[in-house]
């Protein structure tokens, strides 16, 4: 009876399924109902982790007696550990336990390792009582107590890092693209949900921050604590509604696939003008068959069937050898991650811009005034405009910037701007902003106080900079979650996110690394060099002039590569091919 009923009802199209894994009712789960409790889950995991990650230098300097560069040098181990569990639960998800599965289970591991540390903190690490403030620090701690702590913090980066990338792309699952209401929705999800990391990193800079630069440590980490746990409650909550998508065979195995068989063909002549490509009549449903495309030609030797290949086939009385002979399909699914390769290289030099702002954004601010009477202002606290800018500019282009774009695409009407051309405006943003940013240290270096490191330009000047950081996230991060999403392999969505998390890595790797070499360059000759500790004595506009002429040389670069880049074309996917022979 149960099956008669499904079967009148109208179902998605893309293949997703409930959690009994029968194929989804369009009416009884999926849309919005669902994203929003993900989206809720998103601003409270970002609450939690980083009312942890923003004041952990501070921690680990007051609490765990560690110097300021051994402090600082630790918090980047722990980020860098983050992105790479990230890539961890991405091949989970894809290759074994799906998305909802992996997101339950690292958000579990993410919650434990906030009680696990909020526990620790208050019985075992500030000892005497009332320390773990600037004016006084704890006492040494035992190694017993130390390996807790880092158990704690490991087990945190477990859980934010395995989970992030797979959040995401479940949100965007609950959304059927190849229906044209719920398409548009899939696309202004991803916008939603980088609003929902910012209001939540929003909370944990100011409130959060606050209380733990007061010393109230146990506090803070259990407000951490509460909020995941909450984001937990509210995910398990959308069980029933969710929709999934069925984790399939390892897509790195396919990947390897292709790479073996076409290099046992190298030898073979090969005809490219005329070529008898194997194109696999089986498929799951939702799957989509890829179109042939022209690039990469030597891959497209694992997919032309050879005399050997029918033989094996006769002689093994089953299909063909996978190691040997590859569908079409399988076959282009590999050239799009190598198409996506160059695009993603060139976002890594935008996430260097990005990572000054939580870097030397805040040590300009710090040499500038700062007080507005008997108020000092934080300078840390001045990315309080970006995420403001990127709730403005989300907003706002959803709004009115789409629709006026879609009304002036003459090419392609109702259609507004690519992800490609997003992300090139969000390149072009980002050079003002380290234009705007090297402007302002001229002119903070003109008002310099010689008596101090400080200067007497108020630190509101660098509104405009933290606004156009703002605004270029919203194009380049958010298109860049848009343009993953929709051009990697079914396989490999997750792991896509997951890439949009290690450019961020890589760019804070970079960031260090051009400090380093300009550093090193210009304090010759007995000169301060760029960036001193007296930024009075140095010219840190000339870094971000730096940075905003490789971004601009960066820019030059991605437009050859989305010049190059060649969509994704699919056929209809199997299910909608049903649909369509039943009616």
């Amino acid at each position: 009876m149960d099956q008669k009923v499904r079967h009148t009802e109208v179902c998605t199209q893309d293949g997703s399924v409930d959690r009994h894994g029968n194929p989804a009712i369009r009416a009884k789960t999926g849309k919005w109902l669902t994203a929003i409790l993900i989206l809720v889950n998103q601003g409270l995991a970002t609450l939690a982790f980083f009312g942890v990650g923003v004041n952990l230098v501070l921690f680990l300097t007051r609490v765990m007696g560690q110097d300021n560069a051994e402090a600082a040098n630790n918090v980047s181990k722990w980020t860098g550990t983050v992105y790479i569990f990230s890539l961890l639960g991405a091949f989970l998800s894809d290759s074994y336990w799906g998305r909802y599965k992996t997101c339950a289970i690292f958000q579990a591991s993410f919650v434990a390792g906030l009680v696990m540390l909020s526990l620790s903190t208050g019985a075992l690490l500030l000892e005497p009582s009332g320390c773990g403030v600037e004016e006084s620090p704890c006492k040494p701690h035992s190694t017993v107590k130390t390996v807790i702590f880092y158990l704690s913090v490991y087990l945190i980066a477990l859980g934010y890092g395995g989970y992030q990338p797979n959040i995401a792309t479940f949100g965007a699952d609950q959304f059927d693209a190849d229906d044209s209401v719920e398409g548009h929705s899939k696309i202004a999800f991803f916008s939603y949900f980088y609003l929902a990391l910012n209001l939540g990193s929003l909370l944990s800079n100011t409130v959060l921050g606050y209380f733990e630069d007061q010393g109230a440590w146990p506090l803070g980490f259990w407000a951490s604590a509460g909020s995941a746990f909450a984001g937990l409650v509210l995910f398990l909550a959308g069980t029933p509604k969710y929709r999934h998508f069925k984790p399939r065979e390892s897509p790195w195995s396919r990947f390897c696939q292709v790479l073996v068989a076409s290099t046992r063909k190298a030898k073979i002549d090969v005809n490219y003008e005329d070529m008898n490509l194997y194109d696999s009549e089986t498929q799951r449903t939702g799957d989509k068959k890829i179109l042939h495309t022209k690039g990469f030609r030597f891959l497209d030797r694992a997919a032309i069937v050879t005399p050997d290949d029918e033989a094996e086939k006769v002689e093994s009385g089953s299909a063909y050898d996978p190691w040997r002979l590859c569908s079409v399909t399988q076959v282009e699914e590999v050239k799009c991650v190598l198409r996506l390769l160059p695009i993603w290289l060139c976002t890594i030099l935008y996430s260097v811009v990005f990572t000054q702002m939580a870097s030397l954004f805040v040590v300009q601010g710090a040499a500038m005034k700062t007080n507005i009477k008997d108020f000092r202002i934080p300078a840390s606290s001045m990315s309080t405009f970006d995420i403001l800018s990127v709730a403005f500019f989300i907003f706002a282009y959803r709004r009115f910037l789409d629709p006026l774009f879609a009304r002036l695409n003459k090419t392609e009407p109702n259609k507004g701007l690519t992800e490609l051309q997003r992300m090139g405006i969000g390149l072009v943003i980002a050079i003002t902003a380290m234009i705007s940013a090297g402007i302002v240290e001229i002119y903070r270096l003109k008002h310099k106080e010689t008596a101090s490191n400080s200067s007497s330009l108020s630190i509101f000047w660098q509104v405009p900079q933290y606004m156009m950081i703002g605004a270029s996230e919203v194009f380049m991060y958010v298109g860049q979650l848009e343009f993953f999403n929709s051009q990697a392999p079914t396989g490999l969505k997750s792991f896509a996110s997951a890439l949009c998390m290690a450019s961020i890595s890589l760019g804070n790797y970079v960031s260090s690394l051009l400090v380093s070499i300009v550093m090193k360059i210009s304090t010759r000759d007995d000169l301060p060099g760029w960036i001193p500790g007296n930024l009075n004595k140095g010219h840190l506009d000339r870094f971000y002039f730096l940075l905003a002429a490789l971004t601009a040389a960066d820019f030059v670069v991605y437009l050859v590569c989305a010049k190059w880049y060649k969509y994704i074309k699919s056929e209809a996917s199997f299910s909608e091919s049903i649909a369509e022979e039943e009616v």
